[in-house]
């Protein structure tokens, strides 16, 4: 699904001595690239405060502790994300409030995250999924009418553009209160192990934020709140360093493999391709067809497999429908699009290291399972 190798390969010759610098210095926690990453990644974002931290999940569990959500106090989230937007709210004694999704996009739907406040609700996570944003104009709309938080979950969409009706242009994360990602490998700023940061725009967040990932401690020894330990080590710094300076070429490779199954599948009758949002750039984390109902999903990636072509499904099962958070399933409140999607997508392969090749190989035998196939 990801080429990490040959991406490694490619930048072997910068890697390989920022690495040896932190080995030969031994500054492997807070070392100086810790502080330059830091910099250069609030230059990158145009965001005044960058807090790094160890993963994307503590990035999320630090953002909600920040904010001082208490216990019982609800948080609204898509029904259909990775799980660990979800596990931060309910360690913390928060309660999940689900909600569907978008059709096209894959993002919340905010008139369902209106359908969903209530006097308990304090704080919105948008997922900005499969590398482009939610609707963030209407989001923070509604988020300002009933004085909420919002929590931007950037962990597949690092590099993607919110384009506002002003025609306002601002990164993925620098958006609402907190923005939360993730470095781990597959991503689109990715390390080479658990990394995350966290990004806001109040000084006053980002002090206690930078408290929380330490221990909730300003100066060593002594310590003010109740924090965590959430650091990202210096090796891992120095290679998000060179790769933070590849970003926008890494994204662009990542487009122009989705633009080559797009015209590949365009006009097929049984496949849907990803929708742009009209509000949002689009960095493909995962590239995600939407297959008519008289696919057999199993049966074409056991196919497509056979063929040496990987496929995954993200993601197979609903939020509420996970045995460890049925408790909190929303009652008669529809998740019936969030179903559906479960029931039918399909991610292909995606990275930033693929030819023309591999694309046709792929989409060749993606058709040939599928054009015998016609919508019913």
């Amino acid at each position: 699904m990801v080429d990490l190798k040959t991406q490694y390969e490619r930048l072997k010759g910068e890697i390989d001595p920022a690495i040896q610098q932190v080995i030969d210095s031994s500054a492997f926690i807070n070392g100086p690239e810790v502080k330059t990453f830091q910099k250069e990644l609030q230059n990158y974002l145009h965001v005044k405060h960058v807090i790094p931290c160890a993963n994307g999940t503590d990035a999320l569990q630090i953002s909600m502790m920040a904010l001082g959500l208490q216990p019982g106090d609800e948080v609204i989230t898509p029904d259909f994300t990775f799980i660990a937007t979800i596990e931060v709210i309910v360690l913390l004694g928060l309660k999940p409030v689900f909600v569907d999704i978008a059709p096209d996009t894959f993002t919340i739907d905010p008139e369902e995250v209106q359908k969903a406040i209530t006097n308990k609700t304090r704080a919105i996570v948008p997922v900005h999924l499969f590398g482009q944003c939610a609707d963030m104009d209407s989001i923070m709309s509604i988020a300002r009418q009933h004085n909420l938080h919002i929590i931007e979950d950037v962990a597949q969409a690092t590099g993607a553009e919110h384009i506002s009706a002003d025609m306002t242009r601002r990164k993925a994360g620098t958006i609402g209160n907190i923005g939360c990602t993730s470095f781990f490998p597959s991503k689109t700023l990715a390390c080479f192990g658990d990394g995350g940061a966290l990004m806001t725009d109040d000084d006053i967040l980002a002090e206690k934020l930078s408290m929380i990932v330490n221990h909730g401690s300003k100066k060593k020894y002594f310590n003010d709140s109740i924090g965590v330990n959430s650091r990202l080590d210096t090796i891992q710094a120095a290679i998000l360093l060179v790769k933070l300076k590849y970003l926008d070429d890494f994204n662009r490779a990542r487009q122009t493999a989705a633009g080559f199954y797009d015209e590949a599948f365009r006009q097929s009758s049984v496949i849907k391709i990803p929708v742009r949002a009209s509000w949002s750039t689009h960095v493909y984390h995962q590239y995600t067809l939407r297959l008519h109902d008289n696919i057999n999903r199993e049966e074409m990636q056991k196919y497509l497999k056979s063929r040496g072509i990987p496929t995954m499904i993200y993601y197979p099962v609903a939020m509420h429908r996970q045995k460890a958070y049925r408790q909190y399933s929303p009652g008669n409140r529809s998740l019936k699009v969030t179903q559906k999607l479960c029931d039918t997508v399909l991610s292909l392969p995606i990275h930033t290291e693929m030819g023309k090749d591999q694309l046709e190989y792929i989409t060749d035998h993606v058709m040939e399972y599928t054009e015998n196939k016609p919508a019913l």
